[in-house]
């Protein structure tokens, strides 16, 4: 087994598969997640985002644009616009801005825009019909996931585990136990699961909090930290969607989103109980 490890995006990252990547891929791999940052960072003054949350306009984006953009459409009407990547500059609100702040500002949080409003697409042109604080950080670490998975496997690499800091996606192989962190003791799990071709995104307001009640996940409908449960694990075929639906999870009920997508969860609840999905592939702790 091989294991290649290196920090992206912020955040520490590891590839493990049966044998040492093929050469240049490693390469590829680097070049497709600086493109990615270098688009879509909410925290570089250089990044296509942030040309756009300064003026209006037409923009040309990377053709992953247009399943971003339909996949968070999906999530904005599953949710009624609870979960929608206009929060940016509600999170600068609270502190989470691109100098890491940390300190939430007097007042209420700006009201975040409807999605449908202010942003359309047309092939991979976005029309912003005025400036927009664009935030993918719902579901953008587990879409990354899935597009450095589909460059894995376009190089012929057929099994491994793709791990982005909690995101994870399994792509063929043999089967990965992997514990479910508690949301407060990271040396203790709430549960276990086998992955085997699937992906696992888990969300937790303990990861980044900065002040009681205060962290990144924001309900879009209020602008405001979401305070309803303490964790969240999700199972899904692509890591964008498990990603997405670990956020989603804070905002709405299970029930709502099953209406839309097909998954597994665990949901750890704010007095510390435990809830799953029917038939949890996996076993949780009481």
């Amino acid at each position: 087994m091989a294991s290649w490890t290196f920090e992206a995006i912020g955040v520490p990252w590891s590839i493990d598969t049966p044998e040492v990547l093929p050469e240049g891929l490693s390469a590829s791999i680097t070049e497709r997640i600086d493109e990615f940052d270098r688009t879509y960072s909410r925290f570089r003054d250089d990044s296509l985002v942030a040309r756009v949350a300064r003026e209006p306009g037409e923009y040309r984006f990377p053709d992953d644009i247009t399943e971003l953009f339909d996949l968070y459409s999906r999530f904005y009407d599953a949710t009624g616009g609870a979960i929608s990547p206009l929060v940016g500059p509600a999170l600068e609100h609270w502190g989470y801005d691109r100098t890491y702040r940390l300190v939430a500002q007097a007042g209420a949080p700006p009201k975040v825009a409807a999605f449908p409003d202010v942003l359309s697409l047309e092939g991979v042109t976005l029309q912003a019909l005025r400036p927009v604080g664009i935030d993918i950080g719902a579901l953008g670490k587990g879409f990354l996931v899935d597009q450095v998975v589909e460059l894995i496997q376009a190089a012929g690499v057929s099994a491994g585990v793709v791990d982005a800091s909690g995101d994870l996606r399994h792509c063929g192989g043999p089967a990965t136990r992997v514990g479910l962190e508690h949301p407060e003791d990271p040396t203790r799990v709430v549960g276990v699961v086998e992955l085997s071709t699937m992906s696992l995104a888990a969300s937790s307001p303990s990861r980044r909090q900065w002040a009681p009640g205060v962290h990144h996940i924001l309900d879009a409908l209020t602008g405001r930290p979401t305070a309803s449960i303490r964790a969240s694990f999700v199972l899904a075929e692509s890591c964008a969607l498990a990603d997405g639906l670990a956020t989603a999870l804070f905002v709405v009920e299970p029930a709502q989103l099953e209406e839309y997508f097909s998954f597994h969860w665990v949901i750890v609840d704010g007095d510390g109980s435990l809830r799953t999905s029917a038939e949890f592939p996996g076993e949780v702790f009481a």
